[in-house]
């Protein structure tokens, strides 16, 4: 990749780190659980080059710079990241593209403000308004979460994380995409942001602040998750994916919950990372849909 752009972001008393490629209308992408903002890099060009401002931020935590002091890392606040980040790049409204928490995140953001927001682009992760019916349908999607009933244990699990230089993302690699030939490159990227100072307790705090019943700000998060959506939203998912169930999309996906309009796309042979997997379909795919509902104004 040629001219990439370092930004620097801030929200609150928070910086973080950015990759920018291009001019034109604001795409931003959000990364997943476990990966960094170079998750996106096979799409930032191709969209770029479609006359695009690609924007991908390093989400909160993933750096020590942006580690909330007050552990905040429910849903509602990386939203608030989103919202703080258009402000500070001068849109009034922009595109939103997320893969695993950054789909959350996603969903969440378009529920707040739905208006700031032309497209959404989901990948891996469906919306969750219908959650209970899908793993009614999809039981076996309860042992593929399971891991998340592990992370509710702090130290054990950001043990579990660290040891043996990070095994466990790789092993979580080849479990949710069994057929990606990853480089040894591309788990080191990721190894060396995990390495740095609070990242594995501020990733691992994601999932506890999921589920703190007795949260005003987990409540609030639930709140808008599980929301209608807003926003023409494409959803895309691997059909081998090891973490979400793709069958679940038959179930949780309703044309009925996406007010302005829903897509979704199964790619053959990828799995949880589909968007690293099959890069020039799902580039297709990200630029037909963002080329269908262009900017307002």
């Amino acid at each position: 990749m040629s001219a990439i752009e370092n930004l620097t972001l801030h929200h609150d008393d928070l910086v973080f780190s950015a990759r920018a490629l291009g001019q034109g209308p604001l795409v931003l992408l959000l990364h997943g659980f476990p990966d960094d903002y170079r998750s996106f890099d096979a799409q930032m060009e191709a969209i770029a080059a479609q006359g695009y401002r690609v924007v991908a931020p390093m989400m909160r935590g993933y750096e020590p710079s942006s580690q909330s002091p007050r552990d905040l890392y429910h849903l509602i606040h990386l939203a608030g990241d989103v919202l703080a980040w258009m402000k500070e790049l001068n849109a009034k409204q922009c595109h939103l593209v997320g893969h695993d928490w950054g789909a959350l995140t996603a969903y969440v953001a378009v529920a707040l403000q739905p208006k700031k927001f032309a497209s959404l682009t989901t990948l891996a992760i469906p919306h969750l308004r219908r959650g209970l019916v899908g793993l009614t349908e999809v039981p076996t999607q309860l042992v593929k979460s399971s891991y998340i009933l592990l992370m509710q244990f702090q130290k054990i699990a950001e043990s579990i994380v660290e040891r043996e230089d990070f095994a466990f993302i790789e092993t979580l690699w080849k479990n949710w995409s069994p057929d990606w030939l990853y480089s040894p490159a591309d788990i080191e990227q990721v190894k060396s942001t995990f390495r740095q100072s609070g990242v594995t307790h501020a990733t691992t705090q994601y999932y506890r602040c999921l589920l703190q019943p007795l949260s005003l700000s987990t409540q609030q998060s639930w709140s808008l998750l599980t929301s209608r959506v807003q926003v023409p939203t494409l959803a895309l998912t691997g059909e081998n994916d090891g973490c979400m169930d793709s069958r679940l999309y038959d179930t949780l996906m309703r044309e009925q919950d996406f007010e302005k309009g829903l897509d979704v796309r199964r790619i053959a042979g990828a799995g949880h990372f589909l968007h690293r997997e099959a890069p020039q379909e799902v580039n297709a795919l990200i630029i037909e849909w963002l080329q269908a509902h262009p900017l307002l104004g």
